[in-house]
């Protein structure tokens, strides 16, 4: 591990590859997890968090303040009458739900299945990330796809 900061640096922002810009922001220890609670669980408060993953406050003040800054959460103070602040998912935070899908489908197959199945909210209906050709509906498989240079 040691050998990767040093080739790497302490922070990936300066790194071209917009997967390394991407972990800078959301590849802390927790917070693919903080994350997830919003999305799936429709967690929006502090205690909610805490509670449901056993984190440390310090821990986790910090990974939601980070959230804030990158523009993938924002920050709601409570009202006058008082009650708690709320963390929201913004857009930009919303557009990472296939990641987390993605990921947990990974962990299902290649490490242990977990107890959560992802359904369609208006129907029911299973949901299936698949790969397909920009603009249609032909499947690529996962060993076709290649990184070109835009």
């Amino acid at each position: 591990m040691t050998y990767l900061v040093l080739m790497l640096g302490r922070l990936y922002e300066n790194q071209e590859c917009s997967a390394a810009r991407a972990l800078e922001l959301v590849g802390e220890r927790w917070s693919l997890l903080i994350l997830r609670d919003a999305m799936f669980r429709n967690y929006t408060r502090f205690l909610q968090f805490q509670k449901s993953l056993g984190i440390a406050p310090n821990i986790l003040a910090k990974r939601l303040e980070d959230f804030v800054a990158a523009g993938l959460m924002e920050h709601r103070q409570p009202g006058v009458s008082g009650g708690q602040a709320d963390y929201l998912l913004t857009q930009k935070g919303l557009e990472l739900k296939p990641v987390i899908m993605t990921l947990t489908a990974w962990g299902d197959k290649w490490v242990r299945p977990g107890p959560i199945v992802f359904r369609n909210g208006a129907d029911d209906q299973p949901i299936e990330l698949q790969l397909r050709l920009a603009g249609g509906n032909t499947p690529v498989d996962v060993a076709d796809v290649v990184a070109r240079r835009r």
